[in-house]
């Protein structure tokens, strides 16, 4: 695990985008994060459709989650808007 890149544990549900967001820093710069339902449903094999279920997944996944997401910070992934979107 990279120490420069460190997640918060904070995790918000938006129904709009459907999907996650959390955040990562590096070098104290806010880096937004967002992770996908469909990812999430593909990953652990379930159609999640009440809002705290989506989060209690995430939390369940979250290691995994990070990895990913600090990966793709590593490998600077970023969209145009300068988040980093998970889509494996």
């Amino acid at each position: 695990m990279n120490q420069n890149i460190l997640f918060t544990d904070i995790q918000t549900w938006h129904s709009d985008q459907q999907a996650i967001h959390f955040s990562a820093q590096q070098g104290g710069a806010l880096i937004n994060c967002w992770l996908p339902l469909s990812w999430l449903q593909q990953q652990s094999g379930q159609v999640l459709s009440m809002p705290e279920d989506v989060i209690a997944t995430f939390i369940e996944y979250r290691f995994d989650i990070e990895d990913i997401a600090e990966a793709m910070i590593e490998n600077e992934d970023f969209n145009d808007n300068g988040d980093i979107v998970i889509n494996e």
